[in-house]
């Protein structure tokens, strides 16, 4: 199946997403749909919503193109920022639905990150740091209907809003 990545101005980016019930095997090809669809457009991640899909799941996927992939799936993700000193960074980001705009945004450093993976084990991992922090909460942001966009400066809004604007009306739906 060729899914098609949705861009900003469409209505299903600013849904909060569903639970998943039950991690199925139609489910589980999703998964791994939205992992080709996102290795097709260069992406480190990608959520359901930005197919589609108005359901709590992501997939994340790190490793360089010479490397042996490593994906992730993560169902029903809860991303929240570990306790104890925990200094906000700044980077820049940019999203497969808002193509050829990159923005700092400022985001926690350490998070821990609860899930449960295609064969339905419950997972956590603690202390997670870096472009894994960073991505996880990225795609946990599109699970509650927030585009890194709305994270971004002013003076980046600024600078960017007459694309954002051409984007959302070439996008609505």
């Amino acid at each position: 199946m060729d899914l098609q990545i949705c861009k900003y101005g469409s209505q299903v980016l600013r849904k909060k997403s569903e639970p998943v019930k039950e991690i199925t095997p139609e489910l589980v090809e999703l998964a791994r749909n939205m992992l080709e669809a996102m290795y097709k457009a260069n992406g480190v991640g990608l959520a359901a919503p930005q197919v589609g899909k108005n359901i709590r799941l992501f997939v994340i996927d790190l490793s360089k193109e010479e490397e042996e992939r490593n994906p992730i799936i993560l169902f029903n993700p809860v991303v929240e920022p570990e306790e104890g000193d925990n200094p906000k960074e700044t980077d820049e980001e940019g999203c497969l639905s808002v193509p050829e705009i990159w923005a700092k945004v400022s985001r926690p450093s350490r998070v821990r990150i609860n899930y449960t993976n295609e064969k339905g084990e419950a997972v956590e991992i603690r202390d997670v740091t870096g472009k894994f922090s960073r991505c996880a909460q990225h795609e946990q942001d599109h699970l509650n209907g927030i585009l890194f966009v709305d994270k971004i400066s002013i003076a980046d809004k600024a600078v960017n809003s007459s694309k954002l604007k051409k984007m959302a009306k070439d996008n609505i739906s």
